[in-house]
């Protein structure tokens, strides 16, 4: 117990870090790693030791138990004063969402779409699907034959492996081939839509492509037309036609993004445009890497998207909607 404080006498700190409890404990002993929910973070605990799921929102905290920090999360202590010993998990002061032209608050959570579940983070949208999928079929190959029927060559540790990952082999991840890859199943949802209609713009996936292995977002530039007032004078639609679906401009010109400008001058192919209603968007298109350079600034280099072919059709979805190619199966 502290000892009394006399009237008008503020308790000094010795007697404030008394009163904590201890929840940091070495040397570490840490229990086996735990799995976690997809959405939730496996990180190192407050104490340096152990690997834990973080604290979601709303939940309690404390020094050991920390917040998801991938989610912009803190352990707010002001309801625990003088102590700060335990705490409760809130979103910090961030920026907002826009989706469709509705605003979200940061950290709100919201369901555009019937199938899935989403939540806004400092300016980005993650989502999860609202019914748990069907496990995918192993990519295990079945024998046929010699061994027994059914009997796969999969071992016991490629098994137990998929089996920790069997939420990953969803239909949102598996727009590419499923191949091994420096052991890594490489897996990959389609690129979004670009964020712009004319000029340079965004378009993101996710994917494990890298050295990890890990599913994280990567984005890659997007130029589907400029944005030219005559561009219909621009675009010459053939006689008999509706549509034009690709066009070059006359010379090779430089990239700007962010207020820089490509290196090399680039001779890109657009999408074009129809007298009807239906709209030209890419269909065949490979990635390259453009260097930027920046007055006084240095230099960055970026993806982009190198269109190599478009097509016309009538189902013509807004910039930037993330649903848009989602079917009712």
């Amino acid at each position: 117990h502290s000892p009394p404080v006399k009237t008008g006498e503020k308790p000094s700190e010795t007697s404030e870090v008394q009163q904590r409890k201890e929840v940091c404990h070495w040397p570490c002993q840490c229990p086996p790693v735990p799995t976690c929910i997809p959405g939730v973070s496996l990180v190192k605990d407050g104490c340096g030791c152990c690997k834990v799921c973080a604290k979601q929102s709303g939940e309690t905290c404390n020094e050991a138990d920390i917040c998801d920090p991938h989610k912009g999360l803190y352990c707010d202590y002001s309801e625990d004063e003088p102590r700060y010993e335990t705490g409760v998990c809130a979103y910090l002061v961030a920026v907002g969402c826009e989706l469709s032209g509705v605003y979200y608050l940061n950290g709100q959570a919201f369901q555009p779409n019937p199938f899935y579940k989403c939540l806004c983070v400092s300016g980005a949208i993650g989502c999860t699907p609202v019914f748990t999928p069907r496990s995918a079929a192993s990519p295990c190959t079945r024998v046929v034959g010699r061994k027994k029927p059914g009997q796969s060559i999969c071992g016991l540790a490629q098994h137990k492996q998929l089996q920790s990952t069997n939420y990953r082999l969803m239909s949102a991840y598996r727009s590419l081939p499923l191949v091994l890859k420096k052991k890594c199943l490489v897996q990959a949802t389609p690129w979004t839509p670009c964020s712009r209609t004319c000029g340079m713009g965004l378009s993101s996936r996710v994917t494990n492509d890298n050295r990890q292995c890990k599913m994280k977002r990567e984005k890659r530039l997007c130029f589907i037309r400029p944005c030219l007032t005559n561009i219909q004078k621009t675009i010459k639609i053939p006689k008999g036609k509706t549509c034009q679906p690709t066009f070059q401009l006359p010379t090779a010109e430089k990239l700007f993004f962010s207020g820089c400008s490509t290196t090399q001058s680039y001779k890109l192919t657009f999408c074009g445009l129809c007298l009807d209603k239906r709209c030209c968007i890419p269909n065949k298109s490979k990635m390259i890497t453009v260097r930027f350079e920046c007055p006084s600034e240095g230099f960055f280099k970026w993806k982009i998207m190198w269109i190599t072919s478009c097509v016309c059709q009538r189902m013509c979805s807004a910039p930037g909607d993330i649903f848009s190619e989602l079917k009712v199966l």
